[in-house]
Parts: structure tokens; C-alpha cells; sequence
């Protein structure tokens, strides 16, 4: 027999408020809202939203004063467009932790930031502060390129020449054959004339969150305050929110042409919530307790 959405939510609504205030009314243990805040974490990786948000307004009413609920809370009602639950979420936040409210709210500008953004092919006109970064793809069984990476990496190339000053960032593990996507890129940017000198290797990201994270920092590494990223245009917005979120100033966002124009449209709900995700990682919520 098959239930309803709806009455999917019902319940979890019910069952939260049940582990909160315990059948006899009795206040809820440490361990009993952490359950909350993992199925909420599941619901949201899940896409199932509204089961999530049930479960943070269940661990609220039991602890008003977790912050990282109160900024998944906001990070959510923002996404769902529920403009009273984000107010309150950030009205209590700031309350309780001004510094994570703060973040929230950069958070959400940087959400707006990357939604705006279109992808472009042309390379940006940058100074030596400027540093440019280019994310992996996947590479075939045997170490080699795949062409969606070889695409990007011109870009990344075209790039390098219109800003010859600017350090370059590389940025990818998931190894092939022993062979990491940052060091791939790397071969590859120097068998096409980029000096060694120039180019940083971070080899140790799995996902765009990782990208984001580790790369920043190597940016800091090297001198750069801020910097053009490079990727796919199905990928670009994505990675223009998890670096503004992770600290770094993105001046620019250079693509490969492979489906430019199928991406110039603003991305739809379901990309839009993809992006949510990410940066709620990027900001490091845990996604588990």
C-alpha cells in the first residue's frame, strides 16, 4: 500500500515530537536530538525537505540553542521560500551565535552569487593577486583524460595566456592508475607551455566541497586574495558557491563550451537545491553526529 507525501511528513512530525518530549513528557538527551539532527541531515541528502525541516523544528523546540540546527534551519526555509521560518531561524541564531549567523547569511549571498552566475567561455582579465583554479574530472581507468577534463583545461590554458602572471591552483584526487586528477592537469598544463613555477598541485579533494576547501587554502599559500574558477558550465555554479562559502573571492567564472548554451538559463529547482546542499557541506554542518 502506498502513502502519501503528505503522510509521510505527518509522521515524521509526530515521531519527532515524540523522541523530543519522550512518552511521559520527560525532556530529550543529547543523544535523542543528535537522532534528530541525523535524519534531518538524511531527509536533506535524501531531497526529502520538508521531513528534514520537521526534524529541525523538532530539535529546536528541544535545545533552542543548537546553532547548527538554527543554520540549517535558515540555510532550508531559504531554499523552500519560507520567508517567516528563515526570519525566526536567523532572529534565534543571532541570539545564540552571532559569528555562525553571520556565516549563514554569507552563506546564502553566496547561494544568490552563483545562481546569478552564467558560464563564460571568454578568459577574465586578472592581475597577479588573482589566482586561477581549475577543478578535476573523473579520468579514465588508466589514468588518461577524459575529454569533459581536456575541455576544461583549455579553458584553464586560454585563461593562463590572457593572465600570465596569475598562479595556478590544480585541484582533484580520486587517483586512476595511480595517477591523481590535480597531477594529470598539471602534465598536462605543462606539456602546453605553462611554467612548472606557476602551477600548485592539490591532489587530495574528493568533491567540489573538497575542492573548494583545500584549494582556498593553497590560494592563501600562495599569495593570491582571490580568484577565476574553471570548470564545466553544468558544474560552474555549484563551484562558485562552495568557494565563496569556503572564503575565497571568486572575480571570475571561465567555462569550456561543451553545453554552454543549454546552460545560460537559470538552473532549475533541482539544480538550484544541489547547490543548497553543497554549500551547507562547504560549511562544514556536520552532516552527522
Amino acid at each position: 500500500m502506498k502513502i502519501s507525501r503528505h503522510w509521510k511528513h505527518l509522521a515524521a512530525t509526530v515521531f519527532a515530537a515524540i523522541v523530543v518530549t519522550g512518552l511521559a513528557g520527560v525532556p530529550a538527551h543529547a543523544g535523542e536530538t543528535d537522532a534528530l539532527y541525523n535524519s534531518a541531515q538524511r531527509n536533506f541528502t535524501d531531497g526529502d525537505d520538508a521531513a528534514g525541516r520537521a526534524d529541525l523544528r523538532a530539535l529546536i523546540g528541544a535545545d533552542p540553542n543548537d546553532a547548527d540546527a538554527l543554520s540549517l534551519q535558515a540555510i532550508w526555509s531559504h531554499y523552500a521560500g519560507d520567508l517567516p521560518a528563515l526570519a525566526d531561524a536567523m532572529a534565534r541564531l543571532n541570539a545564540v551565535d552571532p559569528g555562525r549567523a553571520a556565516g549563514t547569511t554569507h552563506v546564502l549571498a553566496a547561494i544568490g552569487a552563483a545562481v546569478g552566475t552564467l558560464p563564460n567561455p571568454l578568459p577574465a582579465l586578472i592581475g597577479p593577486q588573482t589566482g586561477i583554479v581549475v577543478l578535476g574530472y573523473g579520468l579514465l581507468p588508466d589514468g588518461a583524460l577524459r575529454p569533459e577534463l581536456v575541455n576544461r583545461l583549455i579553458a584553464a590554458w586560454l585563461q593562463s595566456i590572457a593572465a600570465p602572471l596569475s598562479p595556478i591552483v590544480v585541484t582533484g584526487g580520486n587517483p586512476q592508475n595511480g595517477i591523481t586528477e590535480a597531477d594529470a592537469m598539471a602534465g598536462w598544463l605543462i606539456g602546453h607551455g605553462v611554467p612548472p613555477s606557476r602551477i600548485s598541485v592539490e591532489n587530495q579533494a574528493g568533491s567540489t566541497v573538497q575542492n573548494a576547501l583545500f584549494a582556498t587554502k593553497l590560494l592563501r599559500d600562495v599569495g593570491a586574495t582571490s580568484a577565476v574558477v574553471v570548470t564545466s558550465p553544468n558544474h560552474i555554479r555549484r563551484a562558485v558557491a562552495d568557494f565563496i562559502v569556503a572564503g575565497t573571492q571568486v572575480v571570475g567564472a571561465t567555462t569550456s563550451l561543451e553545453q554552454l548554451v543549454s546552460q545560460l538559463p537559470p538552473p532549475n529547482r533541482q539544480a538550484q537545491r544541489g547547490i543548497y546542499l553543497d554549500a551547507t557541506r562547504t560549511f562544514e554542518l556536520d552532516t552527522s553526529r
